[in-house]
């Protein structure tokens, strides 16, 4: 430690630190700090005539008291009153001490903000800049509204000094970002300017700090700093690292102020001005040449600026997009980046060049760099650098290239980091869409997307093969051949099955010929993949077993047989149940001509936006990489034409009417073909109770539209092929022939109610939830601003948690709060509310309204489970940040599981149980594949975090788990038994789960499944 002297070094802020130091234990340093705060305590109200110096020593010390982790409650008077000190080390040390310690709301802030004025008032340059720097540093409102209007005079004035200039413009700035409606817009801003023309290089960084901020705000009250912008920047760049010595760095000349003078001029369009943007033309040309020049130090400092500047100044050529020649060669210039040694580059040029590729003039020279892309996408060892790559080949796919970008997209796919492969496959099918001039190769693609990551398929996207081949008449018959050889596969996704089911129920009449997919084969084929589906495929091959007696009558005993049997006709779920009664009594009294208009082929589908891409635009955000395809201009003359001559396969929505094309959304709803009666949704039979038929219901009704069988689902919000509204049901126009009102008999109830769905919601964030599920502690939410976390306790039907609310600013949140509420639900939302809180008492103790900057807040909410439920509460934060109101609602992890106790059981008492727990309601049993790696100590971990006891030596198959517990709710309590057998050869889980309750078994099962 330097020496220090008597007078200006504060001996005795000196000795205390070094006894801090020299502590051998915390319980030391307690201790010594706390004799410490009793003198200085003794010290301020004691000795009322206490001198400067003495005054400054002792805030010093409470400083670092409080640095060193501890509160002070006390000492904030004597700061306020070192302000009005002549001295600049006492004034300095009140202001530092009034930056960190001094709280907003405090009492002390009118005294505060006098002594600034005092200061701001004194044209003393040494004390404006402290007093301008505390009102940056505290930024609080308050101050905000005092000195809004003081500090642009204070910046704009003639007679201030550089230094303050510099302090000022800064204060304002921020000023600006804690309390935007306070700073007044007024005459300053035209004169601010002009301070782009200062001499003080300075005073110009910060001023065009300020002037850029603004300008996104306000661009026309600050349009002529453009032209002042590219004269400070020609200056700078044709100036040698001499010139400006004071602020070269590492032989860069003034890189910061060269990056914010960028920055600025992309608040704008390219200058109208010949000269002015001549001038900017050539100031990036520099750019761009000395970015070819051997670098002049070897130091990292020296490549960072020189680096910056260069790829701030490609921005502004992307943003300007109207300079062919200098896009062309900042893409060469990226192009160089992309096999560079450091990360940072690499990553910055595939970012830089996803948008390079959106323009006209530069996708050619994008497009030759394909190689390298493909190569970084395959031995790139950051993940973050390999979704980039994954983002340029979207971006720069076109017709010429398309096949070879999908094959290696789907070879990169099979090896891809589970966070990405979503987005992957998603892109995937929007190029295999989009570009496909062979719809048997569109078939292909996505069938093999299904098969390497069937899990990460979306519903659109097999949606979207099922409209192809229904209006494509010329790719059915392959599509049946082909599905049917893929569903031989020992191991098929369910994804597959639904393709499949769909495709062969409507077309497999087309393959039927051979020998080899004859229709029994095709039955038998399907059947064999019924057991091991979930429950809405399951009621989707129902629908193509009755689609298959309407096309092969020669499969209709068959057929009838599966329908009729007690696992159809007395099953657990009420869709299922329903369906193969209504589907055995259509085939039993139904003739030949009915079967026929009843199960006709489905009508094609209308034309939409592609739901694809509005899934992709979602998941990335707008203004991201899918926004690319709203933005790039078709660039070939024979984009336009496929192989039959067809208009392109556009995905984007035109204001012209499109042409019939296989690339247009067919899943969302629109007003059906006229020439064609519209389906109606069979998934509108959901809630209908199941009565039996009356002989009503044999009489000879008007026709009714045809049913799309394969609208099948266990959840009225999932609409398989998004028919699911009422208002295409209404605008289905009736057949107009009469004959074919004596043919169709109603064998269905009188009218099948729609089912409506449920007003949107806010959004609500549930992706760390399943985390929680077999764990109680974690970060719950993340984002720039706050970071919730989690840590509950639960025993029988009671729990307690302590939510932890973290401010990751430095700006206070005020006017905070939160609440526990339920979720909106798609049915009655008065009812939901009353069956979730007769099920979960949930009690909140209230939240302080102002969270500080850095600073950290705890909730504590009591909950009493008193009846089992499903759906978990949703915890609504708000508070306001910026002058702007924050809203975030996220999942809160009360699921049923946490009021698990566990049990130990033996063998013989185990299987005892299990038998008792034999009838088909109280079982549920899912065949599943393994979403993650099928490690025996995890898969253990996991199950004694979801509540149960695990039994060692219970079941005769070693490999298997067994658990079992009780569900603790104040009304009921529900016996549970387990049984997860893991097949590692084929990756796969089957989990058997028993309780007394139904609704509990269900959603047990489904919050265990979703953990392996």
């Amino acid at each position: 430690m330097p020496a220090v002297s008597k007078g200006d070094g504060m001996r005795g802020l000196a000795v205390f630190i070094s006894d801090i130091r020299n502590c051998k234990s915390k319980e030391a340093e307690i201790k010594r700090i706390n004799k410490e705060l009793a003198n200085i305590r003794s010290k301020f109200k004691g000795d009322k005539a206490l001198d400067g110096y003495s005054k400054k020593k002792y805030v010093c010390k409470l400083l670092f008291i409080f640095l060193l982790g501890h509160d002070i409650d006390f000492g904030h008077m004597e700061a306020v009153n070192l302000l009005s000190s002549n001295k600049y080390t006492e004034k300095q040390i009140g202001y530092l001490f009034i930056s960190v310690l001094v709280n907003s709301n405090s009492d002390l802030i009118r005294l505060i903000n006098n002594a600034i004025k005092n200061d701001l008032s004194s044209r003393n340059p040494t004390y404006m800049n402290l007093a301008l720097h505390c009102i940056a540093n505290v930024g609080s409102r308050e101050m905000a509204e005092a000195f809004a209007s003081e500090v642009p005079r204070i910046l704009v004035a003639g007679d201030t000094m550089d230094s303050v200039k510099q302090s000022a413009a800064l204060c304002l700035l921020r000023l600006n970002r804690t309390s935007p409606d306070l700073v007044p817009m007024g005459e300053w801003t035209s004169r601010v300017v002009h301070l782009l023309n200062d001499q003080h290089l300075g005073v110009v960084t910060a001023a065009t700090s300020l002037i850029s901020t603004l300008a996104q705000k306000n661009p026309d009250d600050f349009k002529t700093s453009v032209s002042l912008a590219v004269a400070r920047l020609s200056r700078i760049v044709t100036s040698a690292s001499t010139d400006l010595q004071d602020y070269t760095y590492y032989f860069v000349a003034a890189p910061w102020l060269s990056v914010k003078l960028l920055r600025l001029l992309q608040c704008y369009p390219p200058p109208e001005d010949g000269a002015i943007r001549g001038r900017l033309t050539e100031c990036l040309e520099t750019i761009l040449n000395k970015a070819q020049e051997p670098p002049k130090s070897k130091k990292v400092q020296h490549s960072n600026a020189k680096n910056a500047v260069l790829f701030e100044a490609i921005s502004l050529i992307i943003h300007h997009d109207s300079e062919p020649t200098l896009l062309v060669r900042a893409c060469n210039q990226l192009g160089q980046f992309l096999q560079h040694r450091e990360t940072n580059l690499r990553y910055l040029a595939l970012e830089s060049m996803c948008t390079l590729a959106s323009s006209e003039f530069s996708h050619e020279a994008v497009k030759t760099h394909i190689e390298t892309v493909i190569n970084s996408l395959k031995t790139e060892r950051d993940v973050s650098v390999r979704q980039r790559a994954v983002d340029l080949l979207y971006a720069m796919c076109d017709r010429s290239n398309a096949k070879q970008i999908v094959t290696e997209m789907l070879s990169y796919l099979e090896t891809a980091d589970y966070s990405i492969r979503e987005e992957i496959v998603l892109k995937v099918a929007i190029l295999a869409e989009k570009y496909a001039v062979d719809y048997t190769w569109y078939v292909d693609t996505i069938l093999n997307l299904i098969r390497i990551a069937g899990d990460y398929v979306s519903e659109e996207v097999w949606y979207r093969v099922i409209q192809i081949v229904i209006n494509r008449d010329d790719v059915q018959g392959y599509a049946a051949k082909t599905v049917f050889e893929a569903l031989q596969a020992p191991a098929c996704h369910e994804n597959l099955v639904k393709v499949g089911g769909y495709i062969l129920g409507e077309f497999g009449n087309l393959i039927a010929g051979d020998p080899r997919s004859s229709p029994l084969v095709q039955f038998h084929l399907l059947h064999s993949k019924f057991h091991l589906c979930s429950v809405p495929t399951r009621a989707l091959l129902l629908s193509a077993y009755v689609k298959f007696i309407n096309l092969f009558p020669e499969v209709k005993g068959t057929i009838q047989e599966v329908l009729r049997s007690d696992s159809q006709l007395r099953n657990a779920d009420v869709e299922l149940q329903q369906r193969a009664v209504e589907y055995l009594r259509l085939s039993c009294i139904a003739t030949t001509d009915i079967l026929a208009t009843v199960l006709e082929e489905m009508p094609p589908f209308p034309e939409r936006e592609s739901s694809i891409l509005a899934k992709l635009k979602k998941k990335k955000g707008s203004g991201t990489v899918s926004d690319i395809e709203d933005s790039r201009k078709e660039r070939n003359v024979n984009a336009n034409a496929n192989v039959n001559g067809s208009s392109d396969h556009t995905i984007t929505n035109t204001s012209a009417k499109p042409p019939p094309s296989f690339a247009c959304d067919l899943l969302a709803t629109a007003p059906p073909p006229t020439n064609r009666p519209r389906p109606i949704p069979s998934s509108s039979m959901l809630h209908t109770p199941l009565t039996p038929l009356s002989p009503k219901a044999y009489t000879p009704q008007p026709v009714r539209p045809t049913v799309p069988f394969y609208q099948v689902t266990s959840s009225p919000s999932s609409d398989l092929l998004g028919l699911g509204n009422s208002s295409a049901v209404n605008s289905a126009s009736p057949p107009t022939s009469s004959h074919a009102a004596s043919l169709l008999v109603d064998v269905f109830s009188e009218s099948l109610p729609v089912a409506a769905l449920g007003s949107a919601s806010a959004h609500v964030i549930e992706e760390n939830f399943s985390r929680f599920v077999c764990k109680n502690n974690g970060v719950l939410f993340e984002s720039q601003l706050l970071q919730i976390g989690l840590k509950s306790e639960f025993r029988q039907n009671l729990g307690r948690m302590y939510i932890f609310y973290g401010n990751k600013t430095s700006t206070q949140f005020l006017n905070f709060s939160s609440s526990v509420v339920c979720p909106e639900p798609l049915s009655s939302h008065i009812l939901y509310n009353i069956f979730l809180h007769s099920r979960l008492n949930i009690h909140m103790k209230a939240a302080d309204p102002v969270l500080d900057g850095g600073a950290q807040l705890q909730q504590i909410l009591n909950i009493e489970c008193i009846s089992d439920f499903v759906e978990a509460p949703v915890l609504n934060i708000q508070f306001r940040y910026g002058g702007s109101t924050q809203n975030i609602s996220v999942r809160l992890p009360v699921t049923l599981n946490k009021f698990f106790q566990p049990t130990e059981m033996t063998s013989q008492d185990f299987f005892q149980r299990w038998k008792q727990l034999s009838a088909p309601q109280q079982e549920v049993q899912k065949i599943f594949k393994a979403k993650h790696s099928m490690d025996t100590e995890i898969t253990k971990a996991k199950i004694i975090g979801f509540g149960t006891a695990l039994l060692d030596g219970v079941d005769p198959n070693p490999s298997n788990f067994v658990g079992a517990g009780v569900i603790h709710t104040k009304t009921i309590q529900v016996g549970c038994l387990l049984r997860l057998e893991p097949n590692t050869q084929a990756q796969m889980y089957r989990l058997t789960l028993r309780t007394s309750r139904e609704s509990v078994t269900q959603r047990l099962s489904d919050l265990l499944s979703d953990q392996f």
